[in-house]
C-alpha cells in the first residue's frame, strides 16, 4: 500500500525569521495514489496580528483565529496523521520552512518524511511552462472555479488533482481506460517501474476476462440518482 499526503498551509505572511506563523493546515490523504476521503484540517492562532496582504489571500481575520488552538497544543495529532508517509507538497520549503519553525519553537525535531514537490515535478515534466497552481488547473482541465481565496484543505484537494495528472496516477492506478491499457502494456505487472516523472510506481496486473457485473439494474439505478445528488463536487462524480 502507498500512503501519501498532499499537504498546504496557510501563514501570516512569507517568512518564519521574521516572525510569520502557520494559520492553517489541510491535509489530505491518498491511498495508491486515490483520495480516501481522510483527510487532517486546523485553523491555528499565530498570536499575533494578521496583516493585511496575508488577509487579502486568505481571507483569515484575528477575529476569527482568536478563539483556535495553538499549534503546541496540535502539533502531536498532525504528526500521526502524517506518520511516515510521503508528502506532495506545491513549493515544499515554504511549508516545510514555516512547519520545521512551528516544531522548533516546540522543542520538536524536523520533519524527515519523504517529500515530493509539485513545483519541481511540474518543472520537470513540463520545462518552461508556468507552474502555479492555477496554471496547472488550467493545463489539466482541473475545475477550480470555487477557489475564490487560498485556503490550506482545499488547495490540497486541488493539488491532489494536479499531482495525479502529473504522475498518471488515475490510468496507472485504476487502468480505467484503454489508452491507460496501452502506455502500460510493455510492462510486466510484477515489476517496479519508473513513470514520466520518473517516480516508480507498481503497475497493477490486468485480467484476461472481466468480472461479470455483481449490482443489478436497479441497484445501478439507485447509485446514479444518489451520485446526482450529491451534485457536481462529489468524488463519486470522477468515477461514476
Amino acid at each position: 500500500m502507498i500512503r501519501e499526503i498532499v499537504l498546504d498551509t496557510e501563514t501570516t505572511g512569507l517568512s518564519p525569521k521574521s516572525g510569520d506563523k502557520i494559520v492553517e493546515i489541510g491535509c489530505v490523504e491518498l491511498i495508491n495514489h486515490i483520495p480516501s476521503g481522510k483527510h487532517y484540517h486546523i485553523y491555528l492562532n499565530p498570536e499575533r496580528d494578521m496583516p493585511e496582504e496575508a488577509f487579502r489571500i486568505h481571507g483569515i481575520s484575528s477575529e476569527f483565529l482568536a478563539d483556535k488552538p495553538i499549534f503546541y497544543s496540535e502539533y502531536q495529532k498532525f504528526m500521526e496523521f502524517i506518520a511516515n508517509s510521503t508528502l506532495i507538497i506545491h513549493n515544499a520549503p515554504f511549508d516545510l520552512g514555516f512547519l520545521n519553525a512551528e516544531l522548533k519553537n516546540c522543542s520538536q525535531k524536523p520533519i524527515t518524511n519523504k517529500i515530493i514537490d509539485t513545483v519541481q515535478l511540474a518543472r520537470k515534466i513540463h520545462p518552461g511552462a508556468r507552474v502555479s497552481l492555477d496554471a496547472l488547473c488550467k493545463h489539466y482541465n482541473i475545475s477550480n472555479a470555487h477557489r475564490k481565496l487560498h485556503g490550506a484543505l482545499l488547495d490540497s484537494e486541488i493539488l491532489a488533482e494536479v499531482y495525479l495528472e502529473l504522475i498518471g496516477g488515475r490510468q496507472v492506478g485504476l487502468a480505467l481506460n484503454s489508452k491507460a491499457r496501452s502506455e502500460n502494456s510493455n510492462l510486466n505487472s510484477n515489476d517496479q517501474t519508473s513513470n514520466k516523472a520518473g517516480l516508480e510506481i507498481k503497475i497493477i496486473e490486468k485480467r484476461l476476462k472481466l468480472l461479470q457485473p455483481r449490482v443489478s439494474e436497479q441497484e445501478k439505478k439507485s447509485h446514479d440518482e444518489m451520485v446526482k445528488k450529491m451534485g457536481r463536487t462529489a468524488v463519486w462524480q470522477k468515477y461514476n
